[in-house]
């Protein structure tokens, strides 16, 4: 093999090891984002007690949330609640109508 053939060889195969490493990074990427908010609002809301049969949709109240506390509107098939999720405190949840 001359060194021409050993470049190319090189090549190939730095190529194929850039694509498998990209391809890797796009899957973390991926299933890091798997998790949404509106599972875990939603699971926060049952484990607290409150019903939620089917979240349907949940959107940040950004006029509410402060700092390191996020406020999040949960529409459930059965109830809306605001819920205001603070670091290392249960939730506070105001069940804003049926």
């Amino acid at each position: 093999m001359d060194n021409k053939q050993q470049l190319r060889a090189l090549n190939f195969r730095t190529a194929r090891l850039v694509v498998a490493i990209f391809g890797i990074l796009i899957g973390m990427a991926c299933s890091s984002n798997s998790q949404t908010p509106i599972g875990d609002i939603a699971d926060q809301v049952r484990s607290q007690g409150y019903e939620c049969d089917q979240a349907i949709t949940v959107t940040r109240d950004v006029k509410r949330s402060k700092g390191d506390s996020a406020v999040w509107i949960l529409k459930c098939r059965n109830a809306v609640y605001r819920v205001r999720l603070d670091p290392d405190m249960a939730a506070h949840i105001t069940k804003l109508r049926k």
